[in-house]
């Protein structure tokens, strides 16, 4: 779903950025509520970029990356987190590219996202290419999200991808109580 932004674009660089778990819901311009298999996730556009909230039987997860008055996280290269049967990972990229390559990537990752049917993306007013973009799967067992938060001004793009499965403790048959486990909670 292709959607403009009816507000101020209100982080103004990659920089700006911050990343936490747990938050509440922020006031969002636009959502997505998608169901994949027993989990529930919510795809929430801010008009400080983006926060989704992922509701299943085993728990609660809430990722928001945004630019927060106040916040003292900025936005890592890369986490990883276990909480019980959780496991949660997150990584974070800035490209730095050229106009022109900008402008191609803007429109390859909106055309990508518009029409999928678990894509969101927020465009903000005075620049087609002031963006942020969320696309969710199911894979494997677990639940994934890629975003996209672009900054034309200074030619940056901020990609994030974030993984959150359950953990198999270990035992017979089960080499490892680092592997996540594929599960009939977590389709899609």
């Amino acid at each position: 779903m292709l959607t403009t932004l009816n507000t101020a674009y209100t982080d103004t660089r990659a920089a700006d950025l911050a990343w936490t778990l747990g938050r509440e819901p922020l006031p969002a311009l636009a959502t997505l509520d998608l169901e994949l298999g027993a989990a529930r996730l919510q795809l929430r556009l801010l008009g400080a970029s983006h926060q989704v909230l992922l509701d299943e039987e085993r728990g609660r997860c809430s990722e928001t990356v945004a630019c927060i008055p106040g916040s003292s996280t900025p936005l890592p290269l890369g986490v990883a987190k276990r909480a019980g049967d959780w496991e949660y990972e997150f990584a974070a990229q800035v490209e730095v590219l050229s106009p022109g390559q900008f402008a191609g990537r803007a429109q390859e990752l909106l055309a990508l996202v518009a029409d999928h049917p678990h894509g969101l993306a927020g465009v903000f007013p005075g620049s087609p290419h002031a963006f942020t973009a969320m696309l969710a799967r199911r894979h494997e067992g677990q639940v994934h999200w890629r975003t996209w938060h672009a900054y034309p001004q200074d030619g940056q793009l901020v990609a994030t991808r974030t993984r959150v499965g359950v953990r198999v403790p270990a035992g017979p048959g089960r080499p490892t109580a680092n592997r996540l486990r594929p599960s009939a909670v977590l389709t899609g």
